[in-house]
């Protein structure tokens, strides 16, 4: 093995001249320079002082206008609370650490940074599973006697949160666990080791076919029917303008927790299956940190880009005035308008 292991740490470099020291103990300048460190307290500052009042105001929202307390929006705002949790109890850890180069609040604060990490992209993820098998069988089955109730909705958010915590809280408990990755201000499974005591092995190999293979086939079977059905339907004489906004928004959806989490997936995987191999800290460094960028696509993709929830926002920020007079504010609008990805009614049955 090429790197150092200490006590619930690993280090990607060698101790032969006695530099490695505990990153629960020690500033770490010697894995990078000092204004790499400062990026990473900017970055992290950035999605906090967005990332939090983003997701706040996304449920305010929903929560205030009534035409907005839908059932499909309900599973899209989920990932919005587990966002708040992550920027909350998940962010301040890092900007902390990357502040000092150092976890200056010990072991405890790593593991609450890395579960909060898993728990916020895992509720994005399976939240994106219940939305396509939803969108697949309104769209790709509209004929079928099913349909989505408020207690489907529900049992369907409690299912995530369920698949969330199955994946986010073994390490707590001894199954694998968290610890200091990259520049050593962030924290990760441990893919990094083979102790023994903790089965990291059996761990990784269950979260990433359970809790990250499976998952996204099915998104990319239920959006790859959902697409033909679409262009099936759009080929009809209609406006292009919706042909396009319908096939963005769902590609959209797919890309954004795919462009967040892909990276740090792949390379996670790549030195579980490579252990002891040498790699530059900034190689785990560089997709740990875009990965937390999930806090902001979500209600990007997911909510700003309707057209009603982002009126509502604007009139919410504006007290309660719509400065660009949009219709879709008022209390008249019809709620066949609240569905994000609605099609013509008159040719697609809605859920």
């Amino acid at each position: 093995m090429n790197g150092t292991e200490g006590i619930n740490f690993y280090m990607p470099v060698s101790n032969k001249t006695g530099m490695v020291r505990s990153p629960f103990e020690y500033p770490q300048y010697y894995l990078a320079e000092p204004w790499k460190y400062g990026v990473v307290c900017c970055y992290i500052f950035f999605l906090i002082s967005t990332g939090l009042p983003i997701n706040l105001l996304t449920l305010m929202v929903t929560f205030k206008y009534k035409k907005l307390r839908q059932l499909l929006n309900y599973i899209l705002i989920n990932p919005a609370v587990a966002d708040l949790f992550m920027a909350c109890f998940g962010f301040t850890v890092t900007f902390c650490a990357a502040w000092n180069v150092y976890f200056i609040f010990g072991l405890t604060s790593c593991a609450m940074e890395g579960f909060f990490a898993t728990l916020g992209g895992q509720v994005a993820l399976w939240s994106l599973v219940i939305l396509a098998i939803k969108r697949y069988i309104v769209v790709c089955k509209p004929t079928g006697n099913f349909r989505f109730s408020s207690t489907h909705t529900m049992m369907g958010i409690i299912f995530t949160w369920v698949m969330a915590l199955s994946c986010a809280a073994p390490p707590l408990f001894g199954w694998s666990r968290y610890m200091p990755e990259g520049m050593q201000c962030s924290c990760g499974l441990d893919c990094y080791t083979h102790n023994p005591d903790y089965h990291n092995e059996s761990y990784v190999l269950y979260m990433f076919i359970i809790h990250f293979i499976i998952p996204v086939v099915v998104i990319i079977f239920s959006y790859g029917w959902l697409i033909c059905k679409v262009q099936e339907v759009m080929s009809r004489p209609q406006p292009r303008r919706q042909k396009k906004e319908v096939t963005q928004m769902v590609i959209l959806m797919v890309l954004g927790f795919m462009l967040a989490w892909t990276p740090y997936s792949v390379v996670a995987f790549w030195i579980f299956t490579n252990k002891g191999a040498d790699f530059v800290t900034t190689l785990m460094s560089v997709p740990a940190f875009f990965s937390k960028s999930s806090s902001l696509h979500n209600p990007i993709v997911y909510i700003l880009m309707n057209k009603q929830f982002r009126n509502c926002m604007i009139t919410t920020i504006c007290c309660g005035k719509n400065p660009f007079g949009d219709e879709e504010v008022s209390s008249t609008v019809s709620q066949s308008k609240t569905e994000v990805f609605s099609i013509s009614s008159s040719q697609v049955s809605p859920a």
